[in-house]
């Protein structure tokens, strides 16, 4: 079994910035991908950004430059820099690790974007 939690979510000015982080514990192994993901109310659970294991990234199109995923292999944990918020980007923010083809989430950190 793996737990995530997530940290660092709150209430934020647009133009400003927030780093998400996410800790994972339990049965980790080298070989997975982790990431974030986004649910907006009313919406469907989108990707945020992912970072394999060897170090490579993806980001969607609405974040790319503004975002930056990182990890600390010895720390288990995946961060996400976020810059120049904007309103749009509200939602609450999920850690979520695929591993050998299970996918585990953490309960969800809230990301409050004021215009």
């Amino acid at each position: 079994q793996v737990q995530l939690v997530e940290s660092g979510g709150g209430l934020v000015q647009a133009g400003g910035s927030l780093r998400l982080s996410c800790a994972a514990s339990g049965s980790i192994f080298g070989i997975n991908v982790m990431g974030w993901y986004r649910q907006a109310p009313g919406k469907q659970r989108e990707l945020v950004a992912r970072i394999i294991s060897g170090g490579s990234t993806n980001y969607a199109d609405s974040v790319k430059g503004r975002f930056t995923i990182s990890r600390d292999y010895a720390k288990s944990t995946v961060l996400l820099q976020m810059n120049s918020l904007k309103p749009e980007d509200t939602a609450v923010y999920y850690c979520n690790i695929n591993q050998f083809g299970e996918e585990y989430w953490g309960k969800g950190t809230l990301v409050t974007v004021s215009s």
